[in-house]
């Protein structure tokens, strides 16, 4: 039985450890394994550590500017790369000799050019040389741009085969005419007797064979651009790379910079990786563990929901995903996370205090997601707090307005002061983080559409909903009014008393009071079966005490039917269910024992089904329909006997257990008694006259 007990218990406990060890991975995924430098720092502010040596050789890094204009020069100084094709040469070369031997042969014809007859093969031989040379030289197709760069001292470089010669515009032909040009002059000066036959020849083979590479040239430009260092010396290990309480220079700040890109960049090892993963996934887990603790002992009926446990889950693994997204997005900034969005939605749907400690949650795992440090984490912390005791009403704009611009005020003066604390001034205020501490006040608004959203998914209920089942006019309501006018008005009477007690006490009222309008409307289904319906005969007396009992009992499994058929939310639901707890149906319990002395009783047949209230709301309502009820039964009573019935009951609850899951104190409880015997003095309607000697005897 023990062992069945235990397992039972783990089998119950398995779903919420899945969701937080499912919350933890999620997260913990999300952290990059480059966020763990020891160090935070910032230009022009001072070093807030202790003295800072190298642990090893560190170079030193570029500025961003300085290394730009290095890049810049280099690509600059880049020459321009050209490929020459050789099969331009080779056709013009076997063109030539086909065209000189038809010209020769004509020649020979018609018996001119006789010093070409005399030594044809010499002219032959200057032609082909002629050309090689013109070739070799090269007919550049120039772009635009390098033509006009710098003249003809403007240098190109020309990939020939496997070689590669760098020149001048000046050293090679940019045109076909320049070669033909070239080629004139180069006629007019050799021994040949007929160089006039030569010219037309070799002018029409001329044409580019030189020409522009973007490939090759981007090739070169990358080749370039990888060999520009990015290294402006070096720190040696041992050296110091700041005092305590130093100033952070531009050269220390570069010397930092560079520390924590070298310590980043030992981390990219797998091995490396996965420790920090797992550091990382230790950290979220103490929150995560926390969390869970604090709920499971101060907030059970929320610890034991896991539609409830998912919506507070959802919080940290949304704003990792929203913290990590924007520190990805170049130009943003954490600031306008809008966390202030968490403690609002919590505060609605449950407790400031557990608002408060969810958003420190939330906070604290995102932190670590952030490069903004110390900072980040103070003023959305504070942020936090100042939204929950402001009390944001998302129902009075007016009021969300005003709000917003006091916490814009706080994020302000905030982060003036934690600039001046690093010894920043306010020369050095940075107006853009200013802004999006702006847009993150902007977008808590996103706060308003969210709750009904929320609300709906998770099944829980906000102000604005119960606002709405308050209206008297709602179907379920209406009904109750018209078909059980007794039970209406002792629900009335149950709401006005508790609403008071809540709001004594304070805990949610309005909760209270809507709870209390529909707490009995289980009642629907045999009103006539409650005294405060009845106007003639007893229909009891037609039945026996186990009947009625049952009939009795059964208008809380009837009024969570309703209920959900007209889809009321959980915890209205919840109040139904533990409005009488694990009471007996008193009087019928005590009528079946007088009239059936000799049988043994059965008395789980006549005690509700629970469960206990597990909250200070369901306690009141619990406390507060059992004294209204009973106080019907006085006939004209005394104020000492009034008194004594409310004590009466508030001690029977105590004594049976009824109030043993009730988070309710006693001094909370005190306060319940005096505002019960404030309120009933005056309000008695006659209901089944109590026993004198029955101490713990309620309405059913």
């Amino acid at each position: 039985m023990e062992g069945t007990t235990h397992g039972g218990t783990w089998r119950r406990r398995l779903p919420r450890i899945l969701l937080g060890v499912g919350a933890v991975i999620l997260i913990s995924l999300l952290y990059p394994n480059n966020l763990t430098f020891p160090y935070q720092f910032e230009l022009n502010q001072t070093w807030q550590y202790a003295d800072l040596a190298a642990p090893y050789d560190i170079p030193i890094l570029k500025r961003e500017d300085r290394l730009e204009a290095d890049r810049q020069a280099v690509i600059s100084g880049l020459t321009p790369v050209y490929r020459r094709d050789p099969e331009v040469a080779r056709r013009a070369r076997a063109a030539y000799i086909e065209d000189f031997k038809e010209a020769l042969d004509s020649a020979e014809a018609r018996s001119t050019y006789a010093g070409l007859r005399r030594q044809p093969e010499a002219h032959r031989l200057y032609g082909l040389e002629i050309l090689d040379r013109i070739y070799q030289r090269g007919i550049v197709r120039l772009r635009t741009e390098d033509e006009a760069r710098a003249g003809m001292a403007s240098v190109i470089q020309i990939v020939d085969g496997s070689e590669v010669d760098t020149r001048t515009i000046g050293q090679v032909f940019s045109t076909p005419g320049r070669a033909r040009q070239w080629l004139a002059d180069s006629l007019l000066y050799t021994r040949l007797a007929a160089p006039d036959f030569l010219e037309p020849l070799l002018e029409d083979k001329l044409d580019y064979n030189t020409f522009y590479n973007d490939s090759l040239t981007n090739r070169l430009r990358a080749q370039s651009l990888e060999a520009v260092s990015p290294f402006d010396g070096l720190v040696s290990q041992g050296d110091l790379l700041v005092r305590q309480g130093e100033v952070i220079s531009e050269n220390v700040y570069q010397k930092l910079i560079s520390y924590r890109r070298l310590y980043n960049s030992n981390l990219e090892g797998s091995s490396s990786y996965i420790s920090v993963i797992a550091g990382y996934g230790i950290l979220v887990g103490l929150v995560i563990l926390l969390l869970f603790l604090y709920l499971r002992t101060f907030f059970p009926l929320v610890y034991v929901r896991p539609k409830n446990l998912i919506f507070i889950l959802l919080w940290p693994i949304l704003y990792a995903v929203l913290v990590r997204s924007v520190e990805l997005a170049p130009g943003w900034s954490a600031y306008v996370v809008p966390f202030c969005i968490v403690p609002i939605v919590m505060r609605i749907f449950f407790t400031e205090r557990l608002a408060f400690f969810v958003h420190v949650a939330v906070v604290l795992i995102a932190s670590f997601l952030t490069s903004l440090g110390y900072s980040f984490t103070f003023l959305s912390i504070m942020a936090g707090v100042v939204v929950i005791f402001m009390d944001i009403d998302t129902r009075d704009w007016s009021r969300f307005f005003s709000s917003l611009l006091l916490l814009f005020a706080f994020y302000l003066f905030g982060y003036i002061g934690i600039q001046l604390v690093q010894g920043s001034g306010f020369m050095a205020i940075n107006y853009v983080d200013l802004m999006w501490l702006a847009l993150n006040v902007f977008l808590v608004l996103l706060a308003y559409p969210l709750i009904p959203l929320l609300e709906r998914f998770f099944g829980l209920i906000s102000p604005i909903t119960l606002i709405e089942l308050n209206d008297m006019n709602r179907p379920l309501l209406e009904k109750l009014a018209r078909q059980a006018a007794g039970t209406w008005q002792h629900s009335l009477n149950v709401a006005n008393l508790a609403e008071r007690v809540a709001s004594e006490i304070g805990i949610n009222s309005l909760l209270v009071r809507t709870a209390a309008l529909y707490h009995d409307i289980g009642k629907l289904k045999n009103p006539e079966y409650f005294i405060e319906n009845q106007t003639g005969s007893n229909p009891h007396d037609r039945i026996s005490d186990l009947e009625s009992a049952k009939i009795i009992i059964d208008h809380v499994n009837e009024g969570v039917r309703l209920a959900k058929s007209a889809g009321l939310p959980e915890v209205i639901l919840d109040f139904i269910r533990t409005h009488h707890g694990t009471t007996r149906a008193e009087y019928f319990y005590r009528n079946h024992i007088k009239d059936h002395p000799e049988r043994e009783i059965d008395e789980p047949y006549f005690r509700y089904d629970g469960p206990l209230p597990t909250s200070k709301e369901q306690t009141v309502l619990m406390l507060a329909d059992s004294v209204e009820a009973a106080s019907k039964s006085l006939k004209q009573p005394t104020e000492e006997e009034l008194y004594d019935l409310i004590d009466t009951i508030i001690r029977g609850k105590l004594t049976n257990g009824q109030l043993v899951m009730s988070r309710l104190s006693f001094r909370e409880l005190e306060v319940v008694r005096r505002i019960f015997r404030s309120v009933l003095k005056s309000t008695h309607h006659l209901r089944i006259a109590y026993p004198k000697d029955l101490k713990k005897q309620e309405e059913e």
